[in-house]
């Protein structure tokens, strides 16, 4: 079967290990990155480098952006060198950033109007992930650009989840990460406590990562913590906007997330601390 031409806008951590693994499936790519330096290594493996994702777009059957937050994304997409100026009637459009409810919605849209389909699919996973081919996709959509993905998205991940029409795929994502940003918030509260009482930290950890607060989010950030190891997988400050996101999701719907408002808290004042670049376990030293 012939792969069809993919493009990867945006090669920042995720991008990086998406376009790789593409590439080593022998998937025709191109690859689009504000700072071009970041191609040079995909250049040397076979990708064609486009200048513009608008260049991207139009070499390409299947889009797929994975950018920081809305404005990268609105920076992708539109304006005269965007992707959506340069998108062919017909091709299949896949947001898998972690993006905003409205803007989503407003970029499905346009996708519309130039004749294209479109799918938000953010993902679960993290570095490793991305790199091995292993990550789940949350995706809103039709069926048929469902199907369609199916193609990149059985190479790129294990599993995909069709939730429902345009924005079901966002919208569960930013619970998914509103909860994970939850736990690493409490664990850094529950650090300063055992701190502050004299316990042992090393058998503190081991009693909670062991017992029932030891989901998955808690032991990964309690091994980042237990080896002072702080090199981002998922960077810090991505966290802080996923929240504030959330944040903004419940109240358009008139929903107060009172855990997330504390979480968020704490995630901000660990960027304004200058961790912000650091893994999102990086949580635990604010203040």
């Amino acid at each position: 079967m012939v792969k069809p031409k993919v493009a990867i806008l945006g090669l920042g951590i995720m991008g990086s290990g998406m376009a790789r693994r593409l590439l080593s499936q022998s998937f025709p790519l191109t690859v689009c990155n504000r700072d071009r330096a970041k191609c040079a290594p995909f250049t040397s493996e076979g990708a064609f480098a486009a200048e513009t994702p608008r260049e991207a777009a139009s070499r390409s059957q299947i889009v797929i952006s994975m950018v920081s937050n809305d404005e990268a994304s609105r920076g992708i997409w539109l304006g005269e060198t965007g992707a959506l100026a340069g998108a062919a009637a017909g091709s299949l459009l896949i947001e898998s950033s972690t993006l905003s409810s409205e803007w989503i919605h407003e970029l499905g849209k346009k996708a519309a109007e130039h004749n294209c389909s479109f799918l938000d699919a953010p993902v679960t996973g993290t570095k490793p992930h991305a790199a091995s081919g292993e990550l789940v996709f949350l995706v809103g959509g039709s069926d048929e650009a469902v199907s369609t993905a199916q193609t990149v998205f059985s190479v790129l991940g294990r599993e995909t989840f069709h939730l429902g029409p345009v924005g079901s795929g966002t919208l569960m994502k930013l619970v998914n990460n509103f909860i994970c940003g939850v736990q690493a918030a409490s664990l850094a509260e529950g650090l300063k406590l055992i701190d502050a009482g004299g316990l042992n930290r090393t058998k503190a950890m081991s009693i909670l990562t062991s017992g029932a607060p030891g989901s998955g989010i808690v032991k990964r950030v309690a091994e980042r913590v237990a080896a002072n190891e702080y090199t981002p997988n998922f960077i810090l400050r991505w966290m802080a906007k996923d929240l504030a996101y959330a944040l903004k999701e419940g109240s358009a719907r008139n929903i107060s997330l009172q855990t997330a408002a504390a979480a968020s808290s704490i995630f901000q004042r660990a960027v304004a601390e200058g961790h912000g670049d650091e893994d999102f376990s990086a949580v635990t030293k604010a203040s």
